[in-house]
Order: structure tokens, then sequence, then C-alpha cells
């Protein structure tokens, strides 16, 4: 029997150890977490009755192997939830689902809103060319964001930038009022200084163009072509956010006879003659092995390794990577009207994020953990729990503020969009932080492939996952490389080019 060592217990990890456990009795799989959570930043935090989620994790996937396996964890409900049975809601139930206000072990349905708060307005996520965005634009910048547009459709400039990227499909105006200054928050660099190839893997297909089509798709639909497909509008989610359903993949393989060892980081990584031996761990352990799966930061595993070339070290050592804090707000209700025709409890906004373009604040996103699932707050009809995400530098002076002063920030910075009225409207608070939560593509990145090449010649290592392969991908991207890698490990397969090729397709996430 072989023995896999799997690196981290996020959902690459999970997915990994989960897919070798179910498809062959060959393999002994071990997985190392380094902290005390299962879920990596797709973990649920608990506190004080009401949850939160890390980043926010929509269950969509174009991928129908993802769907297909996140609901044989977890099925989905058939019978309204809370808050859909409260108010009316009517959703699309699965025959003989469960009922999520009986059983715990459920996916629900919920609806896709993501708004853009500029300007003290609305705008839809991405941008639609609704006759709302022209009012809340104003005739004059209208018009001027047209002519820019068109301008750019004329003058393409050369993709050697972020920032030239955006432009080329919105235009200088759009750009500069819906991509420049968030960016430049996520990131902590100007759009001009990232490559444009973190548009590639985010924005993809997505321009002012593929936003007319799709209005004009939705109009007008035709049996004899293909439309450009629409932006996804219900997404699913495990009742108590996504940690649960990595906590219950993770009980999964412990029944299947995997082993998790929690609070046991990995710091040495022992390997001779391109194969990996053995990895050093945190609690003073080396653990031998057959197979190596890496979901630890590409930058951590080849400085934990031995005789690195100074090129691919230098490379590793170089990249870039942004961290982020969340602040957990209970609240007593929010200054913001529901002028949708989605109803909620308490008639709060409908969205699941709100995307602050304010430059004036440090603030980039809210999430309203209400409308993510009502069974993540304790008191849904009568309190929001809000969550207020800060991009950073692990380190930087917002990173080392105390949890007071951070919050007490965070709650001044609400007032003065006038999305609270004071201090007095917050009746709990909590703040995370995550390291390591965005692989940046800047700095040495340009040179990662010359990375993944020289990490491809130890035939017993598989990196996978968003930071495993230093790649922005999203949840269900992470689930495929470990996928693939499970289908190379079982089939023999010596080349990994499958693995790293995933999510390198030119098309909009979310997209369906």
């Amino acid at each position: 029997m072989k023995k896999v060592i799997i690196i981290g217990a996020g959902p690459a990890g999970l997915t990994a150890g989960y897919e070798l456990l179910k498809r062959s009795k060959d393999y002994e799989v071990v997985i190392l977490e380094e902290s005390n959570a299962i879920g990596g930043i797709s973990r649920t935090v608990r506190y004080n009755g009401n949850r939160m989620d890390i980043g926010g994790h929509r269950f969509f996937s174009k991928d129908d192997r993802v769907m297909e396996w996140w609901n044989n964890i977890m099925p989905l409900q058939g019978s309204p939830s809370f808050d859909d049975k409260k108010l009316g809601r009517v959703k699309k139930l699965a025959p003989n689902g469960p009922d999520p206000e009986k059983e715990d072990k459920v996916m629900l349905v919920r609806n896709r809103v993501s708004r853009i708060y500029y300007l003290k307005k609305f705008f839809d996520y991405p941008v639609s060319m609704k006759l709302q965005t022209f009012k809340n634009m104003g005739l004059a910048r209208t018009i001027k964001a047209g002519f820019s547009y068109l301008g750019s459709t004329i003058h393409k400039l050369p993709e050697t930038s972020l920032e030239n990227f955006y432009i080329n499909r919105f235009g200088r105006v759009l750009y500069s009022m819906f991509f420049e200054g968030y960016t430049e928050k996520l990131w902590g660099r100007h759009p001009s200084e990232i490559s444009a190839d973190w548009g590639s893997q985010r924005v993809k297909g997505l321009s002012v163009m593929a936003v007319i089509k799709d209005m004009f798709g939705k109009l007008i639909p035709s049996k004899n072509k293909k439309v450009e497909t629409s932006l996804i509008e219900e997404y699913i989610y495990p009742k108590y956010g996504p940690g649960q359903l990595w906590e219950t993949v993770a009980e999964e393989i412990k029944a299947m006879g995997g082993t998790i060892i929690m609070n046991c980081g990995v710091n040495k990584i022992n390997n001779a003659d391109n194969r990996i031996v053995s990895v050093g761990c945190t609690n003073g352990e080396t653990i031998e092995g057959d197979i190596f799966i890496s979901s630890m930061p590409v930058k951590d595993l080849v400085a934990d390794m031995d005789n690195v070339p100074s090129r691919e070290a230098s490379i590793a050592e170089g990249l870039p990577y942004r961290d982020f804090v969340t602040v957990g707000l209970l609240v007593k209700k929010l200054n913001l009207k529901n002028e949708t025709n989605i109803r909620t409890l308490g008639n709060i906004v409908p969205d699941c994020w709100i995307y602050v373009q304010d430059t004036g604040v440090k603030l980039g996103r809210i999430q309203i953990f209400n409308n993510w699932s009502p069974y993540m707050v304790k008191d849904a009809e009568n309190t929001v729990w809000i969550g207020l995400e800060y991009f950073c530098d692990e380190g930087d002076s917002f990173w080392n503020l105390s949890d007071e002063k951070c919050i007490d920030q965070a709650i001044g910075e609400l007032i003065k969009m006038g999305i609270i009225n004071s201090k007095d409207d917050v009746l709990d608070r909590h703040r995370e932080k995550v390291k390591k939560a965005y692989p940046a593509y800047f700095d040495t990145y340009d040179n990662i492939d010359e990375l993944i090449d020289w990490l491809n010649t130890f035939d017993n290592l598989y990196c996978v996952g968003r930071n495993g392969q230093h790649r922005y991908n999203n949840m269900d991207h992470s689930m495929v490389t470990s996928f693939e890698t499970v289908n190379n490990i079982l089939s023999g397969k010596k080349t990994k080019e499958n693995i790293w090729n995933v999510n390198t397709e030119k098309e909009y996430h979310e997209k369906k």
C-alpha cells in the first residue's frame, strides 16, 4: 500500500484525499493541516451563535463533475428554507430532498445578487447596460463613458498590464469608475503594475460587448444560434456555510480510513534525486511517504526544500500574496434601501456581496451573511450580520492593528459611508485574519513557468489548489486540480500539464 501525504485540509487537499480513498483501496492517506480548522479559506467561523464565511463562497461550477460531487456530499433542499417560507419566495426544490428546517446536511438554493456601491448608488456587478445604470451615472458621465468605450474599440492598447486589459474592454471612463480604485485596494498596487493575466483569470470574456450581447440574447432568444451564455442568477450553498461541507468531507475521509492531523504545519521538505522523501512538521514529527500532494503556498513549499537552484529559489521567494481581514459586525439595521423586487427578511438589501468603490475608505467589500443563508445568523429576522472585508499585507500597519482599533476603524468607515448611523447600532463584533488569501500576479510571477517546470521534475510531487499553484482559483477549480491529480496517480500518467492547465479557459467564471 502506498502512503500519500497531503499538505493542507482546504478544498484541494480534502478533495484529493476523498477521491483517492473513494476510488482505490491501494493508498493510505494522511492529511496535514497547520491550523485547528477544516476548510482553509473556505472554512466557516462560529462566533456567539453567528457564522462567518471567510471570503464568501458561491457553490457554482461550469464543471458538472464538481456540481455532482457537492450534491453527493450534501443533497439539495426539498422544502423551502426559513426565509423563503416566511417570504413566500419560490425556489426549484429537489424531489425527496431534505427539509432545511428539520435537517442540517442540506444545500440551499440562493439568489445571486452582488452589486457595486458607488456614488451612494447601487450598480450591477458585473456592470450591466440597464436603464438604472445610466440613471445612476447621469447623462454627462454616460455620454463620456460611451465615447470613451468607442475610442477603446478603435485604438487598442498593448495588453502589457491589467490597466490596459480593462481599458480595452470597457474604455478609460468605465475603467476609472469601476475597476481602478477597487483593484488598487485589492492588490495594493496600481493596475498598471499588475499582469494582464489576472484579468484573463477573473474577467474572462467579459466586456461591454459581452454585456450587450448577453442583454440582447435574453431579449431575443434564438433556437438556431448559440446565445452568449448568461450570468448565473442562482447558486447553491450549505446551510451553515462552506465550512460545513468541508467538515462533512473530512468526516467521510476519516470514515474511509484516512487520517487528518490538525495543528500540524509542514516546515521542511526532504527531497533527493527528484523525489520527495519526507516532510518535517511543526509538531517535531518527520513523516515519510510515497506520494506528496501539496496545497501549501508554493513560495513556502520551495523555501522548505533542499538544494533548490538559485534561479528557482529566487522566483519562489519573490511570489507575492495579498492578505485579508474580515470584521464581523452584528447590527440592528443598515441604512441601505431595498429597491429591488427581491423580498428579504427585514427588507434588507438582497446582496451577498457589496463591492465598495469609494476610495475614501479602505473597506473593499461587504458581505451580508443573512443573504447567504438565514441559518448563518442567530436572529436573522431582527439583526443583520455583516462581514467587512479588508485587503492588506501581513505585517503592515492595518494587519498589526489591535482587534479593538481595527473594529473601530471598520465601524467608522460604515458611519462615514452612511451605511449605519452610529456605534450604538453595533450589537456584536469579531475580527478574523487570513494569511496568503490571494496569490498576486506581479513581481516574480512573470517567471512562474520556469518554477513550474522545475517542480514538475519531482515525480511524486503534485501541486494543487489556489496557493499550491499560485493561481487565483475559485473553489471548484481547486477541486478540479485534485480530480486531475488523482486521475494521474491512479492511471500512472507522468506528465502534469492537465493539472496545471485547470482554470486557463478564457471565459468568465460565473457563466453557465
